[in-house]
């Protein structure tokens, strides 16, 4: 099974124009193979596999750098010191290549970072607000300890200047590394990693605008910021007049920095973290929804303008942002900068020389040792000095291989290297940067490969940690009145929203059968969220399976709703109740009489209060799964909820005979 599963509360998921390409089966659901992803991916995933996937562009382009250096070193030199020239009206600029792509795209891979990191802020575990105090301060650490090694080594020295670049992770490369090399590794471990880079970023770009500027202009930072406050007020404006508002606010901000003297890609950074993100809201879907409508029944440029910008409108600005540039920087931007930057003249002189030099010497041993000590010292002493009151949200194991992850220093370091040496001295700087980078991959899969060795409650604890998990699921499952299949002391509980008349629904649903089938430790709950603006059936036929468990019967009416998705009316309905044997006349009644719309509606409110945008969406132990849909994925995601359930119950129970 391989499907595209998640229908979210608009028709979004799948346009009108592939409804009416797809081939319909006899139940109404679409033939022939759906991508996993796409809709069903958590934008945290997907950020994590594009990084993967760009990884090896970004290795290659490093390759292409050093070869090109090598071999043509007079052309390398040309191509990326030539002066471009860009005007727009009375603006212009002149720089030389390798500085647009420094100062100008690395700012769009800055911003997509910070769109990440306030995604997370938002939505994900960060929004526990107390959650991002120890990251923060494990990635201060991992900044300090690492630059006070290299100023050991060449304090006082003609690299002491280059301090900067001993100090800040590349994102981009090290969640590649570490998405290659940590396969199964639990997503948490990504997320505390990406909090540890995110301040990382931060305090690096402060870093340059402070250290490593040249003369600055007041003048013009004072209209950065007040561009800044316009960019962060912007926010209230309505959707038609955000979009060209912000776009111009946050481009007077580049080029202010620009101008003042500072880095601008403080910029992208800054606006990212200001760019909110939220879950769709049913009102702006249902009216989208009906935008679309209009245009089917008269398709006309004006109508297709209005439903366009109603589907948009119903994201938020964080996720437009990222959709459209995560890629474009991931597989572009980043693999640009490093051809321009990694270009080393490479001989046996400077080899030799490197071995020994006090600034590669110190950015090797900065990242390679002090980053990892850093970030687990900081980490295990902060949890020590509260009483556990502040402690990781991953286990030791996890923590320590975020710090050896956070040693992948290249695109910063190398920012800062060109900014702050010259000549032999970048060339060692350049060489320091590429070897630690290596060697914090190779830490990093040892750590990996010697965590995959231990017994595996040991390595459920030492990965997960004891920390407690968020709840997304904010109404727990009431046996009294939810509806559940499997034992009720299941150690994994499967939660499903989801609708009688959507196809997605319908081609998820033997995946959940064959969930009980081959575990007999689950119990699976079923709840109604009948997307009734796009399925006019879905909120009758919520009733009907209610009118039959009422008499006992919710199961099979279940199972033969989703059976027979495209034929939900009402005598429909009435004949699926005789076929059950049920009391036809009180089925008819209550259907009538609509006694059961105020269940369904419960069920739709805690589908709202939980964040739920479409069906099917899975809950497992009460965090929600935004994953692949499929029986694979699942059953890799509930054997993770039984690990962590086996790993912690002895514990569990310890503390509970103590009360």
């Amino acid at each position: 099974m391989n499907v595209t599963p998640m229908h979210p509360r608009t028709s979004e998921a799948m346009s009108m124009s592939e409804m009416g390409q797809s081939e319909m089966s006899g139940s109404g659901m679409p033939m022939g193979r759906m991508s996993m992803s796409g809709p069903s991916s958590s934008p945290l995933r997907t950020f994590l596999r594009t990084e993967s996937g760009s990884a090896g562009i970004l290795v290659a382009a490093i390759v292409v750098a050093l070869a090109w250096a090598n071999l043509a070193p007079g052309a390398y030199d040309t191509v990326w010191n030539w002066v471009l020239s860009v005007r727009v009206g009375p603006l212009s600029a002149a720089l030389p290549v390798r500085d647009w792509v420094n100062s100008g795209l690395m700012t769009l891979f800055f911003l997509v970072v910070g769109l990440e990191a306030r995604r997370e802020f938002d939505l994900g575990d960060l929004r526990e607000r107390r959650r991002l105090i120890l990251p923060a301060v494990a990635g201060l650490a991992g900044m300090a300890v690492p630059v006070l090694i290299y100023l050991a080594l060449n304090g006082g020295g003609p690299g002491a200047h280059g301090w900067g670049a001993a100090m800040s992770t590349d994102t981009a490369l090290a969640l590649g590394v570490f998405t290659v090399v940590g396969r199964g590794a639990p997503e948490r471990i990504r997320t505390f990693v990406l909090t540890v880079f995110v301040v990382d970023d931060i305090v690096a770009l402060v870093v340059i605008a402070l250290a490593y500027s040249g003369h600055v202009d007041l003048m013009a930072v004072g209209i950065a910021a007040a561009a800044y406050a316009g960019v962060l007020a912007s926010r209230r404006l309505d959707y038609r007049y955000r979009k060209p508002v912000f776009t111009a606010l946050a481009l007077t901000v580049w080029g202010a920095l620009l101008t003042s003297g500072i880095d601008p890609v403080v910029a992208g950074l800054a606006v990212g973290l200001a760019t909110s993100a939220y879950v769709p809201k049913r009102d702006s879907l249902e009216e989208a929804t009906q935008l679309v409508r209009l245009f089917r029944e008269q398709p006309t440029a004006e109508a297709a303008s209005s439903a366009s910008k109603r589907l948009s409108a119903t994201l938020s600005a964080n996720a437009r942002l990222r959709h459209a540039f995560h890629r474009v920087t991931s597989y572009v931007v980043v693999p640009l900068f490093a051809l321009a930057n990694a270009g080393i003249t490479v001989n046996t002189e400077v080899l030799g020389s490197a071995v020994t030099a006090p600034i590669t010497v110190g950015i090797f041993l900065a990242y390679v040792l002090g980053k990892p000590v850093a970030v687990f010292g900081s980490s295990w002493l902060l949890t020590r000095l509260t009483g556990g009151a502040l402690q990781p949200q991953v286990g030791w194991a996890g923590v320590l291989s975020g710090g050896a992850m956070a040693g992948v220093g290249f695109t910063v370091s190398l920012l800062i290297a060109d900014l702050a040496f010259t000549g032999r001295e970048l060339e060692e700087a350049k060489l320091g940067v590429l070897a630690a980078a290596a060697g914090a991959a190779l830490l990093t899969f040892l750590v990996q490969k010697v965590t995959a060795a231990l017994p595996e409650e040991v390595r459920t604890r030492a990965l997960l940690g004891d920390a407690p998990v968020l709840t997304d699921l904010v109404a727990p499952v009431d046996l009294s009145r939810d509806h559940v299949r499997g034992p009720e002391d299941a150690a994994v509980t499967v939660v499903e929203y989801g609708d009688f008349e959507c196809p997605w629904t319908g081609m998820a649903a033997p995946t959940a059968r064959e969930l009980l089938a081959e575990n007999s430790d689950i119990r699976y709950v079923w709840r109604h969220l009948p997307l009734h603006d796009i399925h006019p059936h879905a909120q009758l036929a919520a009733e009907a399976a209610e009118a039959a468990g009422a008499q006992g019967a919710f199961w099979p009416m279940h199972d033969l709703l989703l059976g027979n998705q495209t034929d939900l009316h009402f005598d429909a309905l009435v004949g699926y109740a005789e076929q059950l044997g049920l009391d036809v006349d009180r089925f008819r009644d209550d259907l009538l009489r609509r006694r059961f719309a105020g269940h369904v509606e419960r069920d739709v409110e805690s589908a709202d209060l939980s964040g739920v945008a479409g069906t099917p969406t899975f809950f497992v132990n009460d965090q929600r799964h935004d994953g692949p849909q499929d029986l694979a994925t699942l059953t890799t995601v509930i054997t993770g909820a039984r690990s962590r359930v086996a790993a912690f119950a002895p514990a569990a129970a310890i503390v509970a005979a103590a009360a």
